[in-house]
């Protein structure tokens, strides 16, 4: 199991860089990702999160297969927005309802190197859109009016001086 670096950790700011060699180390990484993921209890696990700055991250929802995403790229939105509840193994315990395109289209490429492009909707297309926001820097607490994103995160500070 690798650790899962929290709010506060450099590498969760920094923007990742493309991955480059398609190998046994990357399918190694992926599987523990997963296994770090499924003990986190979450549905994304993006790279920053475990501490690598590579533009990969893995999800898994309930009802649908594993899947990795290595360098994806976002290459359409709806206009349409849906607004729902998230939160992030980075900053356990925190929760907000955000709004996200409700429907996208991501092109990336597998741990095998194979590209493909998907077309996600719901809740899959929110998971996505969140773990690719990890590979900028982003929080999903970055995408919150000021105010809200303030008092979450002292709320999250005092629970975890305590």
């Amino acid at each position: 199991m690798l650790d899962i670096y929290t709010i506060g950790a450099d590498v969760l700011r920094q923007k990742a860089v493309p991955v480059e060699h398609f190998d046994d180390a990357l399918a190694a990484l992926v599987e523990s990702m997963f296994e770090t993921m499924k003990m986190g209890k979450g549905v994304g696990l993006a790279a920053p999160q475990v501490g690598l700055g590579h533009r990969l991250f893995i999800v898994q929802i309930e009802g649908d297969k594993q899947r990795v995403f290595v360098n994806p790229e976002i290459i359409e939105t709806s206009v349409d927005l849906a607004e729902f509840e998230e939160g992030c193994l980075s900053i356990p315990g925190v929760y907000a309802d955000l709004e996200r395109p409700r429907e996208i289209r991501v092109q990336a490429w597998n741990e095998r190197g194979r590209r493909f492009v998907l077309g996600a909707d719901g809740f899959l297309a929110r998971v996505i859109q969140h773990e690719l926001d990890h590979l900028n820097g982003v929080l999903f607490t970055d995408r919150l009016p000021e105010r809200s994103r303030d008092r979450l995160l002292k709320q999250y500070e005092k629970r975890m001086r305590a």
